[in-house]
């Protein structure tokens, strides 16, 4: 079942991903095409709007890649299409766009489309023919990567920023989307990306993998059962997806708020140093974590977790405080505040 937004602004997303990480998409789903591109001449061009005159429609391509061919100066136009929706007569409209981008650049066109909807899951064409009883006039061979024919199980090792992007749009069974979007986090903190990329593919994820209730708890859980080794790198990134557990109604003051704590808290996850300085770094992050989530830290908390000087501890804690349900939750869990809070309460 299709849960992202009805507003989500799919062209923009694919044209945002692709244009961040266009030769590791070409890498990933095309090597041979991948094979004969230099990789320092990408030069994306202005969009483009044709208009068909006879019938005023608009024909707007998503992104137009100017490309120099590898080992001479020749160059060459790549257009990637990517079609959120089934559409019956898509050969003949990428026809239309290769027609206008070949005849404006006077460059071959290299024509990939990315079908990214849920249904059908039938393969889709590849070629828009014209052709009579006697003979074939005219074939127009386009690339076609079709998401949902593709198993999220096929990339999930695959080092690529797409991969772990892309997996988000696959063929996911209903049950395994909490885990799809685990398999995606632990994928993401391998790349060492720089923070605007690591938001641009979290975001990614986050439009098109939105948990419900349930699955947010099974996420949860697959993020405590993670190694203590794998916590420092996958938490610096868990934060980014604080808003599958935040209902849509909250203010967007608070949203900011989040984003800041989830920033700095970056910062102070990569901190190295000294044992004391990782220690205290930790601390620091485990208190940005929950001013972003829950606003205000009581000082009993603050002051407990300067007591405690046990890194893996701390880590352990620092997991907590990116999927307890509220501060009591997390309270509940760290020693020295939760039990005072029941005494007044049987008081």
């Amino acid at each position: 079942m299709l849960r992202t937004n009805a507003m989500t602004d799919h062209d923009r997303l694919f044209k945002e991903l692709i244009g961040a990480f266009f030769i590791e998409f070409l890498e990933l789903f095309l090597p041979k095409v991948r094979a004969f591109v230099e990789a320092g001449s990408v030069e994306f061009l202005d969009k483009e709007i044709f208009v068909d005159v006879s019938s005023g429609e608009r024909l707007e391509p998503d992104l137009i890649a100017k490309v120099r061919f590898k080992s001479h100066p020749a160059f060459f136009i790549c257009h990637v299409e990517s079609q959120a929706q089934a559409q019956n007569e898509f050969g003949r409209r990428f026809f239309r766009y290769f027609s206008r981008l070949h005849d404006k650049y006077q460059l071959p066109v290299y024509p990939i489309v990315i079908f990214s909807f849920q249904g059908p899951r039938k393969q889709q064409p590849d070629v828009y023919r014209v052709e009579f009883p006697n003979k074939v006039v005219m074939e127009f061979h386009y690339d076609v990567i079709q998401l949902n024919r593709l198993g999220w199980r096929d990339f999930v090792k695959r080092p690529s920023p797409v991969a772990a992007a892309l997996m988000a749009r696959m063929n996911i069974a209903p049950e395994d989307r909490a885990r799809v979007k685990l398999e995606c986090l632990r994928l993401l903190a391998t790349l060492k990306l720089n923070r605007a990329k690591m938001r641009l593919i979290s975001g990614f994820i986050d439009a098109y993998l939105t948990l419900n209730d349930e699955e947010q708890e099974q996420f949860k859980a697959g993020v405590e059962a993670l190694a203590l080794e794998e916590t420092e790198e996958v938490m610096e990134i868990v934060t980014s997806w604080m808003r599958d557990g935040i209902k849509q109604g909250r203010q967007e003051g608070r949203q900011e708020g989040r984003q800041e704590g989830r920033q700095q808290g970056l910062q102070q996850g990569r901190r190295q140093g000294k044992k004391e300085g990782q220690i205290e770094a930790t601390r620091d992050s485990i208190v940005q974590i929950l001013e972003a989530r829950f606003r205000k830290v009581p000082i009993a908390v603050k002051k407990t977790l300067k007591t405690i000087e046990d890194r893996n501890r701390l880590r352990l804690l620092l997991r907590r405080a990116a999927t307890a349900v509220d501060l009591k939750d997390f309270e509940r869990r760290l020693p020295g505040t939760a039990q005072p809070r029941t005494r007044r309460a049987n008081d």
